[in-house]
């Protein structure tokens, strides 16, 4: 642990808040979030967002605002550059936009950094057909761990979460948030099951406690127990530990699920 992420440990502790000083120092497992021992809500996600205090909503969307014009300008340098490798080492837009639901079941274009070759959608489906192991892989987190589609740069993208910088124009549209849940696509609202009018009351989030807990190293009942988690827990404080455990992972991508 950095010296940087002692101290504002200490600072947590000073505090009192326990239950954040354990987050932050929670190992890459995602292990003690026993979230689905806790009862769903009955209420659908219009009442639950209806019952949030107006107050919190105002200075959370302020701060997301503020946090992305400052990111936007000072990684203007970075982002320029990686339209550029993009355009150059493969065909097709510099961007991919795909439709995510966001809060209130409210669907939107999720913006990020193309990673994929132009005819992505052709190889996945005959890379499909022609393996039974990889459909399953797929079905079961709609993920694969070595998938064909992706470029080579975007192999560097996606292991340092540079492709997801361009969904900060997503959280000035107030589709998203900087802190949230996963942008879930259709296909997996019927996996969240009880949980997710709780879930979709709350933006989706560039960054979260899945993506800082070890990402598709992960079990998906993991992630939405971890989706769960946030929205019912929310606070200043979590969103603050969760941005600053999101610099570590940047800074040392290692091997944290990011695939």
């Amino acid at each position: 642990m950095s010296f940087l992420q002692e101290r504002f440990m200490s600072f947590l502790r000073r505090k009192r808040i326990d239950k954040f000083v354990r987050l932050f120092s929670r190992n890459e497992s995602g292990e003690d979030f026993e979230t689905f021992s806790a009862k769903a809500s009955n209420l659908p996600s219009s009442t639950l967002i209806f019952n949030q205090s107006r107050l919190g909503r105002s200075i959370k969307r302020t701060i997301d605002v503020l946090f992305s014009i400052f990111l936007l300008i000072l990684g203007s340098p970075l982002l320029i550059l990686i339209a550029i490798i993009i355009k150059l080492s493969s065909k097709g837009p510099i961007l991919y936009v795909q439709k995510r639901i966001g809060r209130d079941y409210k669907p939107f274009g999720c913006i990020k950094f193309r990673t994929m070759q132009v005819d992505a959608d052709n190889i996945l489906t005959n890379v499909l057909d022609c393996s039974p192991s990889m459909r399953a892989e797929f079905e079961k987190d709609f993920k694969l761990r070595k998938d064909p589609r992706i470029t080579l740069f975007g192999k560097f993208l996606r292991r340092s979460s540079l492709d997801e910088l361009p969904q900060f124009l997503n959280v000035l549209r107030g589709e998203m948030s900087v802190v949230g849940p996963r942008p879930i696509v259709k296909s997996e609202v019927e996996r969240y099951g009880e949980f997710m009018d709780e879930v979709l009351s709350v933006r989706p989030g560039l960054t979260g406690l899945w993506q800082v807990s070890g990402r598709n190293n992960l079990s998906y009942e993991k992630r939405v127990s971890m989706d769960f988690y946030y929205a019912r827990n929310r606070s200043f404080a979590l969103d603050l530990v969760i941005i600053i455990k999101t610099f570590g992972v940047l800074l040392l991508p290692m091997d944290r699920g990011a695939y």
